[in-house]
């Protein structure tokens, strides 16, 4: 929990008592426990089992559908709302890893260590779904609530017994005895249920706090999108004489403005392979279809200029501003034709939506730049477009900044709701009064 992040409006832990009396657990990320807890290997309140359970389908078995991987990595609770893949299993495994109402999975197979436990809980009924591969079916017994067993794989210091367990070096595995001698901090049936009902509650508001936030981001990038588009085609001035450019998509622009095909405008070369024996440490940062790289080479570079991906990243536009080395993966301005190299980058921005539509004509996706110097555009004398990319600059760093805060807000929130989800389900914070409220 990081400074701040317990002081986020009603949402404040310090508001909550801890219990009135504690003893030791003798467990390192435990430390105390309330009195009247005990703690308990997760063996003895509930089964868990390892599916086997692959997304093939193989004639002559039953056809179910599949809860896999990421139907838990991202969700918390397993409903009927999730699109299930379909695929087969042989009765043995159907009777064995049909879904329950209760049913804890946690991702048991990643490629990263903090990616191991990650828990959802199942709350709808679900005849016909099962338990996929790479997860473990934790199946709670009486004296555990599903829910909270839910909410403690993901609690800050138990999840860690769980990550540290899990073997691998380039993709991690946690086994079934793991899981099984898990130890869990375990209240009275009645009070694990308020406890859950509480989490419930909260986090949802938590979660509507953030998604209000992440809506607001939305409406921001739509914001700065329709600025740029009204600035690249329209200019600064509302009261200018129009014409009518002639271009369908493009519409009325500025008397004074030229409509051009795009080679007349920023002409693109196709990047090129680096020589192995240029893979060295060098001078010159290399420019691939995602962004400047963090290699460098020795060979001769490339004046400053745009790059846009051929492949991959369509669409998206780098304004490098030093000597570079395009790879082949790219497309890079060879001649500016006099124009705004900034100006260009948000013109060109506006214009994503046609690369990409023209690198959907083959099989494979990939952008011809024999097709792209054909779209036709506004151009502005480049005065004016230095104007314009002046205004568009400080508009863009002002909305990129309050993006920035929004996210942060939204990261204190998240920090937020795992550390009242981990104080609830450890005993740090005795919330029963609360859940009556």
């Amino acid at each position: 929990m990081t400074a701040g992040t317990d002081r986020l409006g009603p949402y404040s832990l310090r508001r909550f008592a801890p219990y009135a009396e504690y003893k030791e657990s003798g467990v390192e990320c435990l430390a105390r426990i309330p009195a009247h807890w005990e703690l308990k290997r997760l063996k003895t309140l509930a089964s868990v089992s390892l599916s086997s359970v692959d997304k093939k389908s193989e004639e002559g078995q039953v056809p179910v559908r599949l809860c896999n991987y990421v139907d838990v990595y991202y969700n918390d609770s397993i409903t009927a709302g999730i699109e299930f893949m379909n695929a087969t299993a042989t009765p043995g495994q159907v009777r064995r890893f049909r879904l329950r109402t209760g049913d804890v999975l946690v991702t048991k197979d990643s490629e990263t260590w903090n990616d191991i436990a990650v828990p959802a809980v199942v709350t709808d009924e679900l005849a016909d779904v099962v338990c996929g591969y790479h997860l473990a079916l934790i199946r709670p017994e009486a004296g555990i609530d599903g829910q909270l067993l839910a909410r403690q794989f993901s609690a800050i210091g138990l999840r860690d017994q769980f990550h540290l367990a899990a073997n691998g070096i380039t993709r991690f595995g946690l086994g079934r005895d793991a899981i099984r001698t898990g130890l869990l901090p375990v209240a009275p049936i009645d009070e694990q249920r308020t406890i859950a009902d509480f989490l419930d509650r909260e986090t949802a508001k938590i979660d509507g706090l953030v998604k209000r936030k992440e809506r607001l981001i939305e409406l921001l990038r739509e914001k700065r999108t329709a600025l740029i588009t009204r600035a690249v085609t329209r200019g600064l001035d509302p009261n200018v004489p129009m014409k009518d450019s002639g271009v369908e998509w493009l519409g009325e622009i500025p008397v004074h403005w030229d409509v051009k095909p795009l080679k007349w405008a920023i002409t693109f070369q196709r990047g090129h392979d680096l020589p192995s024996q240029e893979r060295q440490e060098g001078d010159v940062p290399v420019v691939s279809s995602s962004g400047v790289s963090a290699m460098h080479s020795r060979t001769a570079a490339c004046a400053p200029g745009v790059v846009t991906g051929r492949y991959g990243t369509i669409g998206q536009f780098y304004l490098v501003e030093k000597d570079y080395w395009p790879l082949n993966t790219t497309l890079y301005s060879v001649d500016l034709r006099g124009n705004s190299p900034r100006f260009l980058t948000y013109m060109l921005g506006n214009l994503s939506s046609l690369f990409v539509a023209n690198a959907q004509k083959s099989a494979v996706p990939g952008v011809d730049r024999n097709d792209i110097h054909r779209i036709e555009t506004a151009l502005p004398p480049p005065p004016e477009q230095r104007t314009i990319a002046d205004l568009l600059d400080r508009k863009t760093r002002t909305v990129g900044a309050l993006i920035g805060r929004i996210n942060e807000a939204i990261d204190h929130l998240n920090e937020l709701r795992t550390a009242l989800i981990s104080a609830a389900v450890t005993g740090k914070i005795d919330v029963r009064e609360a859940a009556s409220q």
